[in-house]
């Protein structure tokens, strides 16, 4: 099995056991075509990062409340975000300044990052961590407080990094987006960096899978008309493209 297969299952496995009750090794192995003993090396790895339980021949899932754990994210909706990735790195220009945000779809865009020449103030340390070997790139630490599994830059210290410094490209992430709320985060903190970064940036380019479409989380970023292009994947709902496209954004779909 490729790095790919495992995602796949480790991501079918998190869906199943969404509705919180206890399922079997032998159901998850059903469930994704594999071996019990597959399954059970799988578990180990997800009850490790914290996402579920291990019971006797079963498990039960251990994501509560509404923002889904980063290690979980990051193993949901690959392709679309590697294809999300690809298309925002395609958009920037060597030499600019830019601050890429925290979250599973803009790691992406940092993988593909390291062989431009840019100036990069990543808002994660997992975005820190893929850009700390690029020789081109200029890499720009905010300081601040580092919310634990998110790995996010926030606080005031983070915040004073948009009072003193300007921006030519704002790359955005989301936990929600809807034509109508706008661009949304679930922590205050983490939402309050994420509307300086955008206040100080000449352009704001938002990455946001179509799964965060019609979403609306706790903490307001933007409306939809501060963005300039928003990049998202093909399962897009249609009408709230049509809505953003109408606010004045460039809508790409990959």
């Amino acid at each position: 099995m490729n790095a790919m297969d495992v995602s796949w299952r480790h991501e079918k496995i998190l869906h199943r056991l969404r509705g919180g009750e206890r399922v079997s090794v032998g159901s998850l192995a059903d469930l994704v075509g594999t071996s019990e003993m597959t399954v059970r090396r799988d578990l180990d790895v997800l009850e490790r990062e914290g996402l579920l339980r291990r019971v006797r021949g079963a498990a039960v899932s251990m994501l509560t409340g509404e923002e889904t754990p980063y290690a979980a994210r990051a193993r949901q909706r690959l392709e679309a975000k590697r294809r999300i990735g690809g298309a925002v790195a395609a958009l920037l220009d060597d030499g600019e300044t830019v601050v890429l945000d925290g979250g599973s779809t803009t790691v992406e865009v940092a993988r593909r990052l390291g062989e431009r020449r840019l100036t990069v103030l990543p808002l994660s340390l997992h975005s820190a961590d893929e850009l700390r070997g690029a020789e081109q790139v200029r890499l720009v630490l905010p300081g601040g407080d580092i919310r634990p599994g998110e790995l996010a830059f926030v606080g005031p210290l983070t915040e004073h990094a948009f009072r003193v410094m300007r921006f030519d490209t704002m790359v955005l992430g989301s936990c929600g987006l809807s034509a109508r709320n706008g661009v949304s985060a679930h922590d205050l903190a983490e939402g309050a960096v994420k509307k300086a970064a955008v206040e100080a940036s000449a352009r704001v380019i938002a990455a946001i899978d179509s799964s965060k479409f019609g979403r609306t989380a706790f903490g307001r970023v933007c409306a939809v008309g501060e963005l300039d292009v928003l990049v998202t994947d093909a399962d897009a709902p249609e009408d709230e493209v049509r809505r953003i496209r109408e606010a004045g954004v460039e809508v790409r779909l990959v």
